[in-house]
């Protein structure tokens, strides 16, 4: 892992322990597993403000590429759940795949429990999109 552990953004951060905390109310057995993972991982994970976020790690609205080592390559956007669009190829943070990239860097990679099985992933390239979330409004 390029940074040891974890980096979210630190209103970022409050946002997602809300979301996580409904952790135990998911009927998946999938999802519940990727959102204690997640849970556990954040409290190790560094907290920053927004002037000191690295620019290549993975946060609401930005734009992700993974290779899988099973050979399945994805481009996709990490989204709040209310802007899920699987079409659109839009992924919310309460899916096994967004709850698996979360917090991670350019290059790193990370082995997460999927409803198809355990996949290594690697994440090819983060691009920032020119705005993140409000996290006012919603805290």
């Amino acid at each position: 892992m390029k940074y040891k552990n974890l980096i979210v953004e630190k209103k970022e951060y409050v946002l997602l322990k809300r979301y996580m905390n409904l952790s135990g109310y998911y009927k998946d057995e999938t999802l519940r597993k990727s959102v204690k993972k997640l849970l556990s991982e954040l409290e190790l994970a560094q907290i920053c403000d927004e002037a000191d976020m690295p620019k290549d790690v993975i946060r609401f609205n930005t734009n992700v590429t993974i290779v899988s080592k099973k050979g399945w390559h994805r481009k996709f956007k990490l989204v709040m759940p209310n802007d899920s669009d699987v079409k659109n190829n839009k992924v919310s943070i309460l899916t096994p795949m967004g709850a698996a990239v979360m917090g991670y860097a350019e290059g790193d990679s990370v082995t997460w429990d999927f409803p198809s099985g355990e996949h290594k992933l690697t994440i090819e390239k983060v691009e920032k999109e020119n705005r993140y979330i409000n996290t006012n409004m919603v805290l």
